[in-house]
């Protein structure tokens, strides 16, 4: 076991390849390819895909049926499938071959000096620019066959999937160019099959707008198909007689670009990505209808042929070649950033909105703590008052100030509450805490600096006690604030407490999240004059619960880990369920390098801050233990709010359903198999 390889961790690496052709010449289009896959082997590549027709170029018409040529492509077949042998990656090569009296356009999959198959071209375009069927045969009706190649009979059709024995998950299925541009192409079958490396030779010449066309199609194969699409187009050196190619190279992996290269190449080039098995494993096993389209598929489906080979993959540290998110639930693109955030506060403020008509339109109280929660929750509910043309007055919102509430935070709590010109009170809670602590028999009831647990709970529980007596009063209902974070966490004090409310707009964003909305909020203007500045100032507030006195600021990650690495580890097991090990081994690549990688836009220089191996370990425990073999029980009895976040809900009523009783024993195992490796040393 090594904890740093990519394949221990269930990745393959794939490379979408493109370079120069020579028209008439097959052995130096040969040894021009092997050049190119030198360059993956050394790499780490487990597959690399090259341009149809790749041995003879694909823009050679009527030359396609001369005798010479192809015997040329014959030789120069044989040399790549010697060469092969001291070569990493599977190779898809391109190439014209003769067979039962026609002539077919193939994918031949080549590894390790062998040929493990060749794939026929399904369907031939012969409208527009193309005249495919002038020259070779559709082998669309090919399925269960075989072909001679090099002196060997090999498995021949559009029907094969080639698995690796030694990487879990790698299944290799093969198109050419057109096939993907039909209704129903063959890789859909295959997925269904089981293939998950979907790979496509492609000449398509280029003309303007057809780029986005492909990756339109490469995307979407992957997403339906739950898969990695891996696309080669022909470039230079083809003619360009009416013709012109760009060599475009692309790879996707379930609606996620993760590699591409720049078109109009000079010289060979590769998009090359880590494609993830095991994510694609987990989608497929969670999304059943995608079994259910197999069954109905199931004559041709089930009679897909599997041909096994041993990849031998690269062992040891190769490195990670894919993007991870530092943050999951937050795009570091600005683009994608600015849609989640108009989406996410729209989805809370339309969830809140038909609440409240549903119910007989009551008023809305809410404590507001001067934190981040509680004002994203108050934004909410002063915009749901504008959008039903309500007065913001029929927003009640509190200030409670307990034994440790800072002025810091009580005053920008106070400040935004006028700036919102909602209707403001304050109900001090330390008087009845004090009272309470004191029938209880708790130290602090007879003045000594006492600060457990009860002291904190009381007064969590006063705050929440407080406000649903305000909505007895004042015909209203309590809104919550906590958020995905502390539901994960348990970060919350259970019924009398701020784990209950009447509905919690903020039940389905992170906390990692919440800081970018009201972001948001301040740059599109939602709101202006002295709210703004409110929200910068409480933006610049570090988390605290404000329940413990005391000179310093009582932290709420020292306790429960920083809410980035949490996060992480949460989207990973909600998403995807992925293993303790493999959840470190991706945020090791996120975070242990402040300076690598993308952060969200905005995102503050002085909080863009590393975790070691040993740290990433050390909070992934806490949230294991908190997650499942705490938390649950709070999550059983939460208040209704909306899913906001493809990355899921904690209701028990959707994405999450758990036992309150369960324990953390099997996560905890494989932490501990991998410190038993060595790993986070």
């Amino acid at each position: 076991m090594d904890f740093r390889s990519i394949h221990e961790h269930g990745f393959a690496r794939i490379a979408a390849c493109t370079g120069r052709i020579t028209i008439g010449d097959p052995l130096a289009n040969a040894d021009a390819l092997l050049r190119l896959a030198q360059r993956c082997s050394d790499d780490g590549v487990d597959v690399a895909v090259f341009p149809e027709l790749g041995l003879s170029g694909y823009s050679i018409e009527d030359l396609l049926l001369q005798d010479a040529l192809l015997d040329g492509v014959e030789a120069a077949l044989a040399r790549v499938v010697s060469a092969s042998a001291a070569l990493q990656p599977v190779l898809v090569v391109g190439a014209p071959l003769r067979h039962d009296g026609r002539l077919f356009n193939t994918a031949v999959v080549v590894h390790r000096g062998e040929v493990l198959g060749v794939v026929p071209k399904s369907y031939l375009p012969n409208y527009r620019e193309f005249y495919e069927r002038r020259w070779v045969s559709p082998g669309d009706d090919r399925r269960g066959g075989s072909i001679r190649v090099g002196g060997r009979v090999v498995p021949f059709g559009p029907d094969l999937l080639f698995e690796a024995t030694d990487l879990a998950g790698l299944v290799l299925h093969v198109e050419i160019c057109e096939d993907v541009w039909v209704p129903i192409p063959p890789s859909a079958e295959a997925a269904l099959a089981g293939a998950t490396v979907l790979a496509n030779l492609s000449g398509s010449p280029i003309t303007v707008g057809r780029a986005e066309d492909r990756a339109l199609l490469a995307r979407s194969a992957s997403s339906r198909c739950l898969a990695a699409y891996v696309y080669a187009a022909a470039g230079r050196g083809e003619s360009t007689t009416d013709l012109s190619w760009d060599g475009q190279t692309l790879v996707y992996e379930n609606g996620v670009l993760l590699a591409e290269a720049d078109r109009f190449p000079d010289d060979d080039r590769a998009a090359v990505a880590d494609v993830d098995l095991d994510l694609l494993r987990q989608e497929r096993m969670r999304m059943g209808t995608f079994d259910d389209n197999r069954r109905t598929h199931a004559d041709r489906v089930g009679a897909f042929r599997r041909i096994p080979f041993a990849l031998r993959p690269a062992t040891g540290d190769i490195g990670l070649r894919r993007a991870v998110e530092r943050f999951p639930f937050v795009p570091a693109d600005a683009a994608r950033l600015a849609q989640d955030c108009y989406e996410a506060y729209n989805i809370q403020v339309a969830g809140l909105v038909q609440r409240l008509e549903a119910i007989g339109r009551p008023k809305v109280v809410i404590g507001v703590s001067g934190g981040l929660d509680s004002t994203q929750a108050l934004l909410v509910a002063a915009q749901a008052m504008d959008r039903t043309g309500r007065p913001r007055t029929d927003v009640l919102a509190f200030s409670l100030p307990g034994f440790a509430t800072g002025e810091e935070t009580s005053g920008n709590a106070k400040a935004l509450m006028r700036a919102l010109g909602v209707t403001a009170g304050e109900v001090d809670i330390r008087p009845t805490a004090i009272t309470m602590l004191r029938e209880l028999g708790h130290p602090f009831g007879s003045g000594e600096p006492v600060y457990d647990v009860t002291f904190e709970n009381v007064q969590a529980g006063l705050r929440t006690d407080y406000l649903f007596r305000i909505a007895n009063q004042r015909g209203g209902i309590v809104l919550g604030t906590g958020d995905l974070s502390e539901l994960a966490l348990g970060w919350s004090t259970y019924g009398v407490g701020d784990q209950m409310s009447h509905y919690n707009v903020n039940g389905g964003i992170p906390k990692t999240f919440i800081q970018h909305l009201i972001r948001w909020v301040i740059s599109t203007a939602q709101f202006t004059g002295e709210v703004e500045g409110t929200l910068r100032r409480i933006l610049d507030t570090e988390i605290s619960p404000e329940l413990v006195p005391g000179d310093q600021l009582q932290s709420t990650e020292s306790k429960v880990g920083p809410y980035a690495l949490q996060d992480f580890a949460l989207f990973h097991v909600l998403r995807y369920g992925f293993r303790p090990g493999r959840i470190a081994f991706l945020a090791w690549h996120a975070w242990s390098d402040a300076g690598a990688g993308a952060w969200p836009p905005n995102f503050p220089e002085e909080k863009r801050v590393a975790y070691d191996l040993p740290e990433i370990r050390r909070w992934l425990e806490v949230f294991l233990r908190r997650f499942f073999a705490f938390a649950q029980f709070k999550r059983s009895a939460m208040p209704n709010g909306p899913k906001v976040l493809a990355g899921g809900s904690l209701s028990p009523r959707g994405d999450w359903r758990a036992p309150s009783d369960g324990t953390a024993e099997a996560w905890l195992a494989d932490l501990a198999r991998w410190d038993a490796e060595g790993a986070f040393d």
